[in-house]
């Protein structure tokens, strides 16, 4: 453990992990090896009793569409054998997967949706057509289609639309291409007219136009398709049999249910099947994903159902002396779980095994057989070891952050502030959330809590996609990139560009070392890059720039007598001075010096950043912006108790500046520092999907839910 940027990442990752694997790469054959993820020998004198790693990272399975809960634990692909070998009539398994030709619906190709126009993101209803009635810049008014529609002398143009018959919707909507001659100009002319959704629905079907595909589909929504319901596979496969339910029932149950219809079947040719679906899904219910379906996309799953996922690989496995590296593995994990998580490292342990785990959670450190404190503080500031003993010995510590704030437990917010105005939206219906309706107050910092499963995740999605004003912050945004720094990320760089521009006369693409500035030997990445086939690359610092990315011309120019190097070299808070009267650049700079990254250089790249130093600047690069909402994720993932509280700090000025902020946690020093509370429950699942309590944080206390539990049991441990 440690502050954020001490240092944890590069002793468990990049030396640890890195060196385990390069040493476990040179057992293996040179034909093994070259296609296997290349991993670079780390600068580490020796390390002793180094055992194969296992690597449980902090970062989401995926977006990929076709990627379900039955897919990446394989218990799909299990059941498709099961089904081949005693269902009825006879397939071979392929022809139950709907990644293949054989299985997959042929209307959807496999996804289980379709895409439907949205009638109200097309059109204003309460326009006329010579008003844009029609949002699609093809049918704006002026556009050759508007005056098609305006040739064939049927629909009134100064009407609303909101007045038009069923007649005159269906004529403008649907109609199917139909002829037209005009001579009003002169001469005879001949054109097609069609329907707005008719031609939509053909143009999102014709693979030659990308680019406008893309356009249109801001007009669609995803619906379930039409012929396969939802289920992906085609009628051929929908029609076999076990024990009188088809495959997709099977992968719509939820898997507590899945796995009592399993045990029920009898079968000798199936048992050994049987058997190993079993195991799988018993790891799965007893991590508290009782709840989930086979045929959940992984792209909908929250932080915590994501690393569930990925400890239940490790769980059933008979290997020992093997050293597991997780990433905070309690990561989007709610109070109650936390235990489960616990339990599962310690058997991993009791197998004969090493963990050793980057956390920040308090009840993960106390449980720990051993802790190793790093710091003191980001930085060069860190980086050096503070404590390697008993959790009891680490709170002694006089000179740990850690143990400060182990020690020093944050109060509940009592305070009360003025209910002003709401954020309301009604009937909300989406998974396991039916008919719900949410107030979220205005101008306040409101936490929406509850065990995972219980809808959190789903209720944002559902807020974002029918609100696009609301700004989403998340680290699934974050491209991570050699190529991408500090500064360019947050776009400070952009300004600074401009400004060494002006000051000399030149373009601010000289100024760019992805662009024209760059040198040209290192193509501006500052270093040059020996390919070393199957072992890990070489980088050497560029002989021509010596590591400064620019052309040496470039490197003339100067601003206050600084070159574009020297301000790339600079740490934020030391730039915070040196731009002191350039209103536009301190007000990013200081945003990240206020979440704890003012140690950060401008030109670090991301790549070498942790996953708390990571988030904090995809944070800082929003947090600037106006918006009449802010949603965030999980903001305190990879951050320590210290950054914490000066992330609160941060959300407190951008709410006094007239923002709202909406934050779904875990964290339950995030969670007593909130104004408002709405916690979903009361658990997940079926059984969740309810807002149980919406109010002040204090006041959930009189209520019988898990996280007031968590937080009596929080306050009662001081």
């Amino acid at each position: 453990t440690g502050v954020s940027g001490s240092g944890k990442s590069s002793l468990v990752f990049d030396s640890i992990y890195s060196l385990a694997q390069s040493s476990f790469y040179e057992t293996l054959s040179t034909y093994v090896v070259k296609n296997l993820p290349k991993i670079n020998k780390p600068n580490v004198y020796k390390i002793d009793n180094l055992s194969p790693c296992v690597l449980i990272e902090q970062s989401k399975l995926g977006q990929n569409p076709r990627s379900t809960v039955g897919t990446y634990t394989e218990i799909y692909t299990y059941l498709r054998l099961l089904y081949s070998r005693i269902g009825y009539p006879i397939y071979d398994s392929s022809y139950f997967s709907f990644n293949t030709p054989k299985g997959a619906c042929l209307k959807c190709n496999g996804l289980g949706v379709e895409l439907s126009v949205d009638l109200d993101k097309l059109i204003d209803f309460n326009k006329s057509l010579n008003e844009g009635a029609i949002k699609h810049r093809t049918w704006k008014v002026g556009s050759r289609y508007y005056n098609i529609q305006k040739a064939i002398n049927y629909f009134d143009m100064d009407k609303k639309l909101k007045d038009y018959t069923d007649d005159e919707l269906d004529y403008l909507l649907y109609q199917e291409p139909i002829n037209y001659m005009n001579k009003s100009s002169g001469f005879v002319q001949n054109f097609s007219y069609e329907g707005i959704v008719s031609r939509l629905l053909k143009r999102q079907g014709d693979s030659r136009g990308l680019v406008i595909n893309d356009y249109d589909k801001t007009f669609f929504k995803e619906i379930s398709c039409s012929e396969c319901h939802g289920s992906r596979l085609n009628k051929r496969a929908l029609e076999v049999l076990v024990n009188g339910e088809s495959l997709i029932k099977l992968l719509n149950m939820e898997l507590e249910d899945l796995y009592e219809f399993i045990d029920k079947i009898d079968d000798e040719v199936a048992k050994e099947i049987k058997d190993k679906i079993l195991r799988d899904l018993k790891v799965l219910i007893d991590l508290g994903l009782g709840y989930l379906t086979l045929n959940r996309g992984i792209n909908t799953l929250s932080n915590g159902e994501s690393q569930k996922l990925k400890l239940a690989r490790c769980i059933d496995n008979s290997l020992n002396e093997l050293i597991y590296v997780m990433d905070e593995p309690t990561q989007g994990f709610h109070y109650r779980d936390v235990n489960k998580i616990i339990k599962v490292v310690k058997d991993i342990v009791s197998k004969g095994n090493t963990a050793i785990v980057v956390e920040h959670n308090r009840k993960f450190i106390e449980e720990s057989d051993n802790v190793i404190d790093i710091g003191p503080l980001s930085g060069t500031n860190g980086g050096e070891l503070l404590y390697n003993g008993s959790y009891n010995g680490l709170l002694n510590v006089s000179e740990s952050v850690t143990a400060k704030y182990l020690k020093n437990r944050k109060k509940i917010n009592k305070e009360h502030k003025e209910l002003k105005d709401y954020y309301e939206v009604s009937n909300i219906n989406i998974n396991n959330i039916k008919d719900e309706n949410i107030r979220i107050p205005k101008n306040l910092l409101t936490c929406i809590t509850g065990v995972s499963g219980s809808g959190k995740s789903s209720l944002i999605r559902y807020l974002l996609k029918n609100d696009k004003e609301i700004i989403k912050v998340g680290r699934d945004t974050v491209g991570i990139s050699s190529r991408s720094n500090v500064a360019t990320y947050t776009k400070v760089f952009d300004s600074i560009r401009n400004l060494f521009a002006d000051a000399n006369n030149i373009s601010a693409g000289e100024f760019s070392f992805n662009s024209s500035g760059a040198c040209p030997k290192c193509g501006g990445t500052g270093y040059l890059k020996m390919d070393m086939h199957f072992l890990g690359d070489i980088k050497q610092e560029c002989d021509e720039c010596h590591g400064k990315r620019y052309r040496k011309e470039v490197l003339e120019y100067k601003y206050n007598n600084k070159n574009i190097n020297d301000i790339l070299e600079m740490t934020v808070s030391d730039a915070i001075g040196f731009f002191y009267d350039k209103k536009d650049i301190i007000d990013k700079l200081k945003i990240m010096e206020d979440v704890g990254l003012g140690y950060l250089k401008l030109g670090q790249s991301l790549d070498t950043l942790s996953g708390g130093e990571i988030g904090r600047v995809n944070m800082s690069s929003y947090l600037y912006k106006k918006g009449n909402m802010y949603v965030f994720d999980e903001p305190t993932v990879g951050l320590h108790l210290k950054d914490i509280e000066e992330l609160i700090k941060v959300m407190r000025r951008m709410i006094n500046e007239g923002n709202t902020i909406v934050v779904i946690e875990h964290n339950l020093d995030f969670i007593l520092g909130a104004d408002y509370i709405i916690d979903m429950g009361p658990d997940a699942g079926k059984n969740g999907g309810k807002i149980i309590f919406s109010g002040y944080i204090d006041e959930i206390l009189n209520y019988d839910t898990y996280t007031a539990k968590a937080i009596i049991d929080y306050l009662m441990e001081e």
